[in-house]
């Protein structure tokens, strides 16, 4: 079994192609965006859920949702790069990075599989068991530091660029997938802009920051809403202005009124 299900896209425009080899990695490409979305209607969605079903939904399990919804409407940018190509992913995964309880600077990449498909409540407990539970990252421990970038870059080529599946070795399947959330918000910042990692393939790292209450316009008078910036990181090789105004404007539409998006509470628990 391949360790990614995927498709080659046939047709690549010149744009695209000068992108692909203009970057060798993505350690220059990265485009950095923030969108500025309205979260009254979402903190109060995320109480009724919480009351409704003893889950803490927080911002991180919306995000998540919300952009596996986005990635879907945008398929282009559910992709890879293997060999100067782009490949489509055939399932939307999206990881979140959490801090684990293995100290403060314990974190883990707790990845969710056709986040698209799932409900809330299924995300919000596959969260709550991957970061429980041990990662790939337990015997990394044992590599030299001088030796690292050599591993990671030697893992990424045989994952992603053969497209080995590595499992017997214990490292999962598409570990990190297309998307990256980190709630930089619940670190006490309003915005940050996070770097793409290259050994990760990942071209979306997505950044929500804290709620605050901002003056906002509403029908002609300036009242005090709860405001949320998302900060991107985009790897401009094979992810442009369209494919990123596509993924804003299905983030702002999903967050700023959830319910209509996802149905009411109760619905969304246990549904898509």
């Amino acid at each position: 079994m391949a360790h990614l299900e995927l498709r080659p896209k046939l047709r690549v425009s010149s744009f695209r192609k000068l992108a692909v080899g203009s970057w060798e990695t993505a350690y220059d490409p990265t485009v950095y965006g923030t969108l500025t979305v309205r979260m009254d209607r979402a903190l109060a969605y995320m109480e009724t859920f919480r009351r409704s079903t003893g889950l803490e939904l927080t911002v991180t399990h919306l995000v998540l949702k919300a952009l596996a919804e986005a990635l879907r409407r945008c398929p282009d940018a559910n992709a890879v790069l293997r060999f100067h190509r782009i490949y489509l992913r055939q399932r939307i995964t999206v990881s979140a990075l959490l801090r684990t309880d293995g100290g403060p600077e314990a974190w883990a990449a707790v990845r969710v599989e056709d986040a698209d498909q799932k409900g809330l409540r299924d995300i919000v407990q596959g969260l709550a068991s991957g970061r429980q539970a041990p990662g790939p990252s337990r015997w990394l421990e044992w590599i030299p530091t001088p030796l690292m970038g050599l591993f990671t870059r030697c893992v990424s080529f045989l994952a992603v660029t053969l497209n080995l599946d590595l499992g017997r070795f214990g490292l999962p399947r598409d570990a990190f997938g297309a998307a990256i959330v980190t709630d930089v918000g619940a670190l006490g910042l309003d915005g940050a802009y996070l770097p793409l990692v290259p050994f990760t393939r990942v071209p979306v790292f997505l950044a929500p920051g804290a709620v605050r209450d901002t003056p906002v316009v509403e029908e002609g008078r300036v009242v005090v809403g709860k405001v949320m910036s998302l900060n991107a990181s985009i790897d401009h090789r094979f992810i442009d202005g369209f494919h990123a105004g596509v993924l804003a404007t299905a983030l702002k539409e999903l967050l700023e009124d959830p319910e209509a998006a996802f149905g009411p509470p109760d619905a969304a628990a246990s549904g898509r």
